[in-house]
């Protein structure tokens, strides 16, 4: 059978679009890659044919020229393909590089972001540790503070538990003192009221005896001489009388802070035949108005001798109006 000869538009239709279809993927590829990756120096081409359409060649050449085409087609794809994985190599390693970078930077951050947390835990953790210990020390300022105020308060209340009993204690002595005081100026002053009962009931029975025994003797004696025991008997009634006024008038003395011994004061007296004391002056000052006015006062509190009623008009008339001299010696000292 004889072989039918193809037309040279025939023969470089299917290289030419393989060649066409070649090209696209491969920068199809190279888009993606670009895309996916930093950008890199354009890349140039290595091979380049020219399609020369030869109107009459033979069928040998055609074929030779056609294998031709295509080692070269794939000596160009090849060099093209390894050209592509070196880039793609030196691609990825800086990828890798980056991403070593990347780790690095991160651990980096890991680190720097660990020590900060350890930094501000430690700092937390001291923070925390001085609040601890201030909230110790203010317990224990408190604490010390009420024991203090503790201490201070038994302090006072012993204190003033001792000055309580310090006074309650002076109060027993004062009491005591008193009552003892009271006690002596009481048993004093029964005695001397005893003393003066019994001096005045003496000078009453004296006076009553004497004027029994005067009465006595006028009656059995002559007229000569009851008139001479008269006028004895009246000076020895006048000179009791005297005695019993100055008893009478002590009784009722308060001797005054200016009396002194050996002061002396005459007193001008008026009387009453029934024994009432009627007025009292000074006729002779002692010098100390205080005393002078305290013996008047003495005098004027007897108010009434009723020993003076015994006595006849004779006996009683040198008391109607007389004079009496007191000193604080006379006036119970």
């Amino acid at each position: 059978m004889q072989q039918r000869d193809s037309s040279p538009s025939q023969s470089y239709f299917w290289p030419t679009v393989l060649a066409v279809g070649l090209h696209v993927i491969i920068f199809g590829m190279l888009f993606v890659s670009f895309s996916m990756t930093p950008e890199l120096p354009p890349s140039k081409p290595i091979v380049q044919a020219t399609l020369y359409q030869l109107k009459s060649q033979s069928q040998a050449t055609t074929q030779t020229n056609q294998k031709i085409a295509g080692e070269a087609k794939r000596t160009a794809a090849k060099q093209f393909e390894s050209e592509q994985m070196e880039q793609r190599k030196v691609e990825q390693e800086k990828q890798a590089a980056a991403a070593r970078a990347a780790e690095q930077k991160k651990a980096e951050e890991a680190r720097k972001a660990d020590a900060a947390k350890a930094a501000a835990e430690k700092a937390a953790a001291a923070k925390k540790a001085e609040e601890a210990k201030k909230v110790e020390q203010q317990k224990q300022a408190e604490i010390a503070k009420k024991k203090a105020a503790e201490e201070l308060a038994k302090q006072k209340a012993a204190e003033e538990a001792k000055k309580k009993a310090a006074e309650e204690a002076k109060r027993k002595a004062a009491e005591e003192a008193k009552k003892k005081a009271a006690a002596e100026a009481a048993k004093k002053k029964a005695a001397e009221d005893a003393k003066k009962k019994a001096a005045a009931d003496a000078a009453r029975k004296a006076a009553e005896d004497k004027k029994a025994q005067a009465l006595a003797e006028l009656l059995s004696d002559t007229t000569e001489r009851q008139q001479a025991l008269a006028d004895t008997h009246g000076d020895q009634v006048a000179g009791n009388f005297d005695d019993l006024i100055r008893l009478r008038a002590a009784e009722g003395w308060t001797r005054p802070p200016s009396a002194r011994n050996n002061m002396t004061v005459q007193l001008q007296v008026n009387m009453l035949p029934d024994g009432t004391i009627t007025n009292v002056s000074v006729s002779r000052s002692s010098g100390d108005v205080p005393f002078d006015n305290s013996a008047v006062a003495a005098v004027k509190n007897i108010g009434r001798l009723t020993e003076m009623q015994g006595l006849s008009p004779q006996d009683f008339q040198p008391y109607r109006s007389f004079k009496m001299t007191f000193t604080p010696e006379d006036l119970a000292l």
